[in-house]
């Protein structure tokens, strides 16, 4: 059982205060076409790419930030291996670009970050992966496998298969950061855009126009303020943002959106300066996923796993996960993935949490040290029976 990284807890959050800069421990930050490419929107701007991972590597070295990059630019790069595009793209043409431009972007970021001696790792999803409870949990197994080896996880959107992600409905890649974030148990979303933040009204069509600082919640009058988007080649636009942004501080995680191209954007963020807007998570994160977990169990199932006393004593100092030598018995029957309730012998339920193996195989290993687990099942999906980000407290 090993300690958990120091959470935030937005409710120390005052009206007008952003989290100090020491408590971002886990940051994505999401860069979207318009950052990436030059003006005309059609091509990779490299000075703005080395800018971006010089200050992803600062948070990452210096800081010892988590950093985990969601990207998009795969389309753009591969229109320039392409000699002709259409004005107005389609599906089919976007998904041809992708699947020409995805491995060039990656060379560029992989040479980028070794430039800082950072490796980096390719990750293709989309949101059909994140929907299925099996992949979603091997999804956020590797990508929290990867942070802990100190590699950058870059993100795209596999957009030579998503039809529905790759149209108008997501956005650039905005949906999919909120729920990375939210998946990875994130302390900061930042949103990298061609706007400065979130304004009282288009700034483009209204001079009187001023940006909002802070947003407390995401509403309907911080919907109304969304301006409409005018790149046919980048995708999203604010309302988008707005969404990921009310999926994001739902889930208690801070969120800000500014213009990537600022002068040292991401740093000033990450470390509490008044950049761009910054969205104040509703609710901390221990009792957001405690309702999700409560709500949740027995959906798929019902069960429990019966603890010892050593373990329930252990579990009640926190931040620890389940491992299977405190477990004495199962009961009922559950799938890997569903959440079930950890009970004492007395058979009190303590918490409850994603069970990281089945039933079966958790009455199999049980009582066991965590390094037998693959001898005895002949896999494994990890030490834990329970991982401590994934269990909560009664």
């Amino acid at each position: 059982m090993s300690a958990q990284r120091q959470q935030i807890d937005p409710a120390t959050l005052a009206c007008g205060e952003r989290v100090r800069p020491s408590s971002y421990h886990r940051i994505v930050v999401k860069a979207g076409t318009s950052v990436l490419t030059g003006e005309a929107g059609d091509t990779l701007d490299l000075d703005v790419m080395r800018d971006l991972v010089s200050q992803i590597a600062q948070l990452h070295g210096v800081d010892g930030a988590q950093m985990l990059l969601v990207s998009s630019g795969a389309i753009a790069a591969g229109r320039q291996s392409a000699a002709e595009t259409p004005a107005i793209p389609d599906i089919p043409t976007r998904q041809v670009f992708a699947a020409l431009g995805q491995s060039r972007l990656m060379h560029i970021y992989a040479d980028l970050f070794e430039s800082h001696d950072i490796g980096v790792a390719q990750v293709l999803l989309t949101l059909h992966d994140l929907s299925q409870r099996q992949s979603y949990l091997n999804v956020r197994n590797t990508l929290l496998s990867l942070l802990e080896l100190g590699v950058v996880p870059v993100i795209n959107e596999n957009d030579v298969v998503a039809a529905d992600e790759i149209g108008e409905v997501f956005g650039d890649n905005d949906r999919l950061s909120s729920l990375i974030a939210a998946l990875i148990d994130a302390d900061l979303l930042i949103i990298l855009s061609d706007v400065d933040g979130l304004y009282t009204a288009d700034p483009g069509s209204d001079p009187t126009a001023t940006r909002i600082e802070i947003v407390d919640a995401v509403d309907d009058s911080v919907f109304a303020m969304a301006g409409e988007h005018r790149n046919a080649w980048a995708r999203g636009g604010m309302p988008t943002k707005l969404h990921a942004a009310d999926l994001v501080t739902t889930s208690g995680i801070a969120m800000a959106i500014c213009r990537g191209r600022n002068p040292e954007a991401l740093l000033r963020v990450a470390r509490g300066e008044p950049v761009g807007t910054f969205f104040k998570p509703a609710q901390s994160k221990l009792e957001a996923r405690k309702r999700w977990m409560l709500s949740r169990v027995g959906d798929t199932g019902w069960g429990q796993v019966v603890v010892d006393d050593g373990a329930v004593a252990a579990l009640r100092r926190g931040a620890v996960s389940l491992l299977p030598a405190g477990v004495r018995n199962v009961v009922g029957d559950f799938s890997r993935g569903d959440i079930v309730y950890v009970s004492d012998l007395a058979d009190h339920h303590v918490a409850c949490g994603i069970a990281n193996y089945s039933a079966a195989d958790v009455g199999r290993i049980r009582g066991m040290r965590s390094d037998r687990i693959i001898a005895t099942l002949g896999y494994h999906y990890g030490q834990e029976v329970i991982h401590r980000n994934n269990l909560v407290l009664l």
